[in-house]
């Protein structure tokens, strides 16, 4: 006897004519993020040590920051394997969205240390504290060529939401190595201690502006936002524009995962005989127009909208 239900794989395929996305985020290098969990891992215990031991606001910040990016980019490396996985009976769109999710995580985790960072400096402000300048100078130097060595690892992987949101914890990595090189120079040269914290609230000032970027970017997917490159209303014009085509309603375009859309809609039109012509064009148009080919719509006469 056969059973009633049809494997999830056979329900999950595309067919001549569906879109080209699978559900499963394709184009991902797990090396690429691997590598840069070992690089900064590696360094994070470094530079924690060496940023207490010279009592370096610059440094500990800096060293707070590559903590936070060790985790940042150990979760976007197992978020990057969880949206590999195909889709499921229970997760028939797959999981794409972890990376969105993770990049949401990480984008509040960074605001969390900015805000640690700014505190921090005003206390230092209040009451400067030594500092040894030659020690801060040196381990960020080598600090600076880790993150210049990570970043260049994740920024050939910009297909990612998630991977970008890794980036810009790099990024912030990299300004606070900078800040925390000028900063022992100066202090080794001059003893001038306020800059220390006056550099890390500069880096700090810089970091929040692309985590919010981010922030907003990952929140937008996970809310099922209309993507920022398609206008909702010209399609909806576009589409009702089309030869046979009465009238659209109850129309949504949202992201499956980053880079992704997919439109549903319900359409009156003149003649269900010529629905499958009037589907045929609709779909090209969506595809070279707006760039959507995962589409979904249900032809209505008219009057049957009303009468449901």
């Amino acid at each position: 006897m056969h059973s009633k239900h049809q494997p999830s794989s056979h329900l999950h395929a595309h067919r001549a004519g569906d879109s080209s996305h699978h559900h499963v985020a394709e184009g991902r290098s797990p090396k690429i993020l691997a590598g840069s969990v070992l690089l900064t891992l590696f360094f994070a215990a470094v530079e924690v040590i060496a940023g207490f031991w010279s009592n370096s606001l610059a440094l500990i910040s800096d060293a707070g920051h590559m903590i936070t990016d060790s985790t940042a980019l150990g979760l976007a490396l197992l978020a990057q394997y969880i949206a590999s996985r195909p889709p499921s009976p229970r997760h028939s769109f797959g999981f794409g969205r972890a990376e969105a999710l993770a990049a949401l995580i990480n984008a509040l985790a960074m605001l969390g240390v900015v805000g640690w960072i700014a505190f921090e400096a005003v206390q230092r402000f209040a009451a400067p504290e030594p500092v040894q300048g030659k020690t801060v100078f040196v381990v960020a130097a080598i600090g600076l060529v880790i993150n210049l060595m990570v970043a260049w690892l994740l920024s050939r992987d910009q297909k990612s939401v998630n991977t970008r949101a890794a980036l810009v914890h790099v990024i912030g990595d990299l300004l606070g190595s900078v800040a925390a090189l000028v900063a022992g120079a100066v202090i080794y040269l001059t003893g001038w201690l306020t800059i220390d914290p006056l550099l890390s609230l500069a880096v700090s000032g810089l970091i929040l502006k692309s985590t919010i970027g981010v922030l907003g970017e990952s929140y937008h997917v996970l809310m099922e936002g209309v993507p920022h490159d398609i206008d909702y209303l010209k399609v909806g014009d576009d589409i009702a524009a089309i030869k046979g085509v009465l009238s659209v309603h109850d129309l949504h375009v949202w992201e499956m995962s980053a880079g992704h859309p997919a439109l549903i809609g319900h359409l009156e039109v003149r003649d269900l005989q010529e629905w499958p012509t009037v589907l045929r064009q609709i779909k090209a148009m969506l595809v070279e127009k707006h760039g959507i080919d995962h589409v979904t719509l249900q032809p209505e006469m008219p009057g049957m909208a009303e009468g449901s």
